[in-house]
This record gives C-alpha cells, sequence and structure tokens, in this order.
C-alpha cells in the first residue's frame, strides 16, 4: 500500500504560539506537538545553514516511531552557486547530520531560485551528484572540508534508498525534455501551487509524488476551502494508486501507471496566517476516511480561519538554528 505522508513545512513560527500550539506550550515541544497531530513534516531550517546531528537526533527522538522528515537542501547549492561548483557543498550538507534521522528521512527538496533556467547539462550533472542511498550519502558526507571536522557524520545506521525532489520556478522548464531528464534519474518534479506566480507543473516522474501548496491565491497567506481540500485529496488518491492524469499543468507524455501506487509527500507552507497545520489536518482526515490510513490527523480545534492573525516574525522562517 502506498504510503502517504500529509504534512507541514516547518513548524517554528511566532503566529502559530497561542493559536495551532496551545498557549503555554513551549518552544521546545513544538515539534513534539505537531507530529502528534500529522505524520510528516518538512525540515527547512537546513535551506537555511547548515545544522548540527545533534539537532536532527534530537527531531527524531522527538517524534513517533512511524513519523518522517523531508528535508530541504541547502541554498548556498541552489541559489547562490545554482548548481555548479557543488562538490564540496554538498558534501558539507550530507555530513552536517541528515544521517542521525535514520528511518524518519524522507526526500530530500531541492528548491530552484526563479533567476535560474533550464539548462540540461547542468541539470543532468546535479542530478548526477544526488546520492541514492544512505550509504552512498555517508561515503560521500566524507569529502566535507574542515569547517566540518568537528561536528560531521559520515556513517549511517543501515543502508536505506535516499530519494530527491525538484521544485522550479522558472517558466524555461515547462518542457518534456526536462520532464524525461527527471524520469531517467527518478527524480520527482514537485507539484507547487504558489498562486499562479511560479509554474504549476504536475507530471509524475519518480516512483513518488512530492506537493507543495503554498497557497491558492496569495502566495503563503491564502487557505484552501472545503472543494480545494476535495479537489487535492482526489489527486493524492490518484496518485498513491499509481495512476498518472493527464491535466492542463502536464507537459510531456503520461508515465506508465504504476502497479504498486506511488507514495505521496505532501506539504502546505501557506504559513503567514496560520492556515498550513490546519489545511493540512483537513486533508489527512480526508485522505484517513478513504484510504484506511493507520495514523489519525487528529481533531481540528477551530476553524482554519482565527479571528485573530498575528504576522510573521522575522523568526518565522526557519525550524533550526
Amino acid at each position: 500500500m502506498a504510503d502517504l505522508r500529509i504534512g507541514i513545512s516547518g513548524w517554528r513560527y511566532a503566529p502559530w504560539r497561542g493559536s495551532f500550539y496551545p498557549k503555554g506550550l513551549t518552544q521546545a515541544r513544538e515539534l513534539e506537538y505537531a507530529s502528534r497531530l500529522l505524520n510528516s513534516i518538512e525540515i527547512n531550517g537546513s535551506f537555511y545553514a547548515l545544522q548540527r546531528p545533534e539537532h536532527y537526533r534530537n527531531w527524531a527522538e522527538q517524534t513517533p516511531d512511524d513519523f518522517v522528515f523531508s528535508l530541504k537542501g541547502p541554498r548556498f547549492i541552489t541559489h547562490l552557486k545554482k548548481l555548479a561548483d557543488i562538490e564540496t557543498p554538498l558534501a558539507n550538507f550530507f555530513a552536517s547530520g541528515p544521517l542521525a534521522l535514520g528511518a524518519k528521512l524522507g526526500p530530500v527538496l531541492w528548491q530552484l531560485p526563479p533567476t535560474l533556467g533550464y539548462d540540461a547539462a547542468r541539470m543532468n550533472d546535479f542530478l548526477g551528484r544526488l546520492p541514492r542511498s544512505s550509504e552512498a550519502a555517508a561515503e560521500l558526507a566524507k569529502a566535507h572540508d574542515e569547517r566540518l571536522d568537528d561536528r560531521a557524520l559520515t556513517v549511517t545506521d543501515a543502508d536505506r534508498p535516499l530519494r530527491h525532489a525538484v521544485e522550479v520556478r522558472h517558466p524555461s522548464f515547462a518542457t518534456a525534455e526536462f520532464v524525461e531528464l527527471l524520469r531517467a534519474q527518478n527524480v520527482a518534479l514537485v507539484v507547487a501551487d504558489t498562486a499562479q506566480r511560479f509554474p504549476f507543473l504536475d507530471d509524475v516522474t519518480a516512483d513518488f509524488v512530492y506537493a507543495r501548496l503554498h497557497g491558492d491565491e496569495e502566495l503563503y497567506v491564502s487557505g484552501y476551502d472545503d472543494a480545494a481540500l476535495d479537489g487535492w485529496a482526489a489527486r493524492v488518491r490518484d496518485w498513491s494508486a499509481g495512476r498518472t492524469p493527464v491535466t492542463g499543468h502536464t507537459v510531456a507524455a503520461p508515465a506508465a501507471p504504476r502497479t504498486r501506487g506511488r507514495d505521496v509527500y505532501l506539504y502546505f507552507d501557506n504559513d503567514v496566517k496560520t492556515r498550513a497545520p490546519y489545511d493540512a489536518m483537513a486533508l489527512a482526515e480526508r485522505l484517513q476516511q478513504r484510504s484506511g490510513s493507520k495514523r489519525s490527523a487528529g481533531k481540528r480545534s477551530g476553524s482554519r480561519g482565527h479571528s485573530s492573525k498575528p504576522e510573521p516574525s522575522a523568526s518565522s522562517t526557519s525550524d533550526g538554528e
């Protein structure tokens, strides 16, 4: 049976305190609280700075045994280096502690900047450098530079597959050539709902599907009403059953149906107005009712809209250091 992971992008947001997080809940227990209501969360602090192995260990310890994290790759690689000359940065990233998550390490997300256009040679080189197992990641991590000499983790407790997903933000990626390149590498093309600001592509390119919902009307702000959530639930059911629907957002021939189904990872990133966790729970409830999921998404405490919607603080963009 395909694995369905419905969650949120990050968990440490000041506006969520006293709304999604109960008043009086300490910041140190926010991950513990959120992980009991949802079965997956994206770690996005890794996008802004290299974390430490002890951080990843702590996050793993705070979450249930069947929990899974997705992990956002560093912007130093995607936005500053623009995927070029990245041998050491890649090694540093994998040495910084992701392997401490063990069996809770899910896909690695690589979000490309809107200023980076499609270049087949550059993308093919980048994808070819990504480790596809935890043992390969551990071996790559050994090439870290001296900055991580006293804080590197270069071993894994077991060899497990390591998946990757790419989120694009330049219109030049809307091409069948790029879709087929991803399929050849079994890398997921992120289905990104960005209020029409960036490309919306839903070609299935791997043995799993990765989706990020940033807001259907206003980027990072607007929530999803019942009709929209019903629509996304239908998409998830199609993907998890192994179907590859052709829509107005597909640019290549459909992938062959997968009889064993596809795992699905879907994260809400419309966090500014405290909508993400409530939308995620509402979608998870829909899928549980019809998919027989073992984990309950929990009861929604109030509506997705709130009468008091605090504005985000500068600390609301990261769940790490």
